[in-house]
């Protein structure tokens, strides 16, 4: 299959079949035109969501952040104490992202205030998946980021306790920033099965 998708080039045939058998079904394989004559097999560990900010600064605008710090959490965010300890925690000036439940009330302004009028570096994406799915998705990212994870079962972290070290730091290639204005649930649930299909 793998050489039929390759225009029978046998060669790269094997090479995307190596991959499968060391990423497995469930990765994404992409083939790029290198200046080397010789065809390789390169692994990079990431992973891939697709999610939307949880508010907007400017529509449809890319954020590209470079040694950012992020945060997961299983709640929802709604007091300005829950994330300014973090603020400070970020004393070296990284970029950081929140990935929580969601982020409501006096949190989601102070965070919007201070990226617009501060310019502070950090936006908050919906953590993905729902339910069970969630946490093992942020398990999963906890492990590939290096951080902790708030409000995980047997883990009594606290906002006011965090420090350096249980943030996770990873370089977070890019989050598009859009405007999700449907007010309909239909369109909203839709949306859902698409963003995590």
């Amino acid at each position: 299959v793998a050489t039929i998708s390759a225009n029978g080039h046998i060669d790269i045939g094997n090479i995307i079949s190596d991959a499968m058998k060391k990423v497995g079904r469930k990765s994404i394989i992409t083939l790029k035109d290198r200046k080397p004559l010789n065809d390789e097999l390169g692994i990079i560990e990431s992973m891939k969501f697709e999610r939307r900010c949880i508010y907007h600064t400017s529509i449809g605008q890319k954020c590209e952040f470079q040694d950012a710090y992020v945060l997961l959490s299983e709640k929802k965010i709604s007091s300005v104490q829950s994330i300014v300890p973090d603020h400070e925690a970020n004393a070296h000036q990284n970029p950081m992202v929140i990935f929580p439940e969601g982020i409501e009330g006096e949190a989601l302004s102070t965070l919007v205030l201070n990226r617009l009028k501060v310019g502070l570096q950090v936006i908050a994406v919906k953590a993905p998946g729902f339910g069970d799915n969630r946490k093992n998705q942020l398990k999963g990212m906890d492990i590939a980021t290096g951080g902790a994870q708030f409000g995980e079962q047997g883990l009594n972290l606290n906002f006011d306790d965090v420090q350096d070290h249980d943030l996770g730091k990873k370089s977070i290639q890019e989050i598009t920033e859009q405007l999700d204005i449907t007010t309909s649930e239909y369109e909203k649930e839709k949306i859902s099965e698409n963003i995590n299909g």
